[in-house]
């Protein structure tokens, strides 16, 4: 599998950045995951400094398992960083539980919260929709009863190219 889109704004947690790497760790056991940042168990979201330190950690961490070609082939890591389903649907979608595929699952995420216009090979965009900025939001605060919720219900008529 590869990256469909060049770029991907999704919001997550660090306890979701847990789950991702006991995930990628249990898919492959002759790689060593990159280590996450310590928890600190006075982390405090209102200092800037701790959160500064945590976020540079995280990039850190993503920096190091996108430069591992195995880890790079595992499909929850692609939908953990261009979906904003949780971990619960990432799990369900790539061991086939759902109606979608990862790829459409995926694809469908583009399509609801892409932020810019598209652009085709002349410059033009292709449309003049102005996304405003929580259009990148993960979705957190969707119920996950719903498939539709997560933008992934998928529409049954043929797309065009």
């Amino acid at each position: 599998m590869c990256f469909t889109m060049k770029t991907s704004c999704v919001r997550r947690r660090y306890r979701e950045f847990v789950w991702l790497r006991q995930r990628l760790q249990s898919n492959t056991f002759l790689v060593q995951v990159p280590e996450l940042p310590s928890k600190n168990l006075f982390f405090n979201m209102n200092n800037r400094q701790h959160v500064d330190q945590r976020r540079q950690g995280l990039e850190d961490f993503l920096r190091k398992v996108l430069q591992n070609a195995l880890l790079l082939s595992d499909s929850s890591l692609h939908l953990f960083l261009q979906s904003h389903l949780n971990s619960e649907d990432i799990e369900a979608c790539v061991c086939g539980q759902t109606k979608y595929s990862v790829e459409e699952a995926i694809h469908k995420f583009a399509l609801m919260y892409r932020r810019f216009p598209e652009e085709d090979e002349e410059g033009k965009k292709e449309n003049d929709v102005d996304y405003d900025s929580e259009s990148s939001s993960s979705g957190f605060g969707h119920s996950s009863d719903d498939s539709s919720s997560h933008g992934c219900k998928m529409n049954t008529a043929p797309q065009e190219s």
